[in-house]
């Protein structure tokens, strides 16, 4: 499913107009960017938790010539899935 398909799933769901789903999804999305870039978690109950998980710097290796190079820390979106949606899906 991509965004114009969730966009009328929503707009089907709620009852609600195709552009209003639309601005309401965008805005769900930049409060959950936000919130992610301020290093807080976003809980939905019964849906999972987005926060912000780090990855180490560490060292690989380009695969074209074989040179070893430094890949930098990062800090990296998560998502854990909450119960009732694992158990939506099983």
């Amino acid at each position: 499913m991509n965004k114009s398909e969730l966009i009328d799933a929503i707009a089907t769901s709620a009852d609600i107009s195709k552009a209003a789903a639309g601005r309401a999804l965008d805005a769900a999305m930049d409060v959950v960017k936000k919130a992610l870039k301020k290093g807080d978690m976003v809980t939905l109950v019964g849906f999972g938790t987005f926060y912000v998980g780090k990855r180490a710097a560490r060292t690989g290796r380009n695969p074209r010539t074989g040179a070893s190079i430094k890949i930098k820390a990062a800090k990296v979106p998560k998502f854990r899935a909450g119960k009732a949606l694992k158990d939506a899906i099983n």
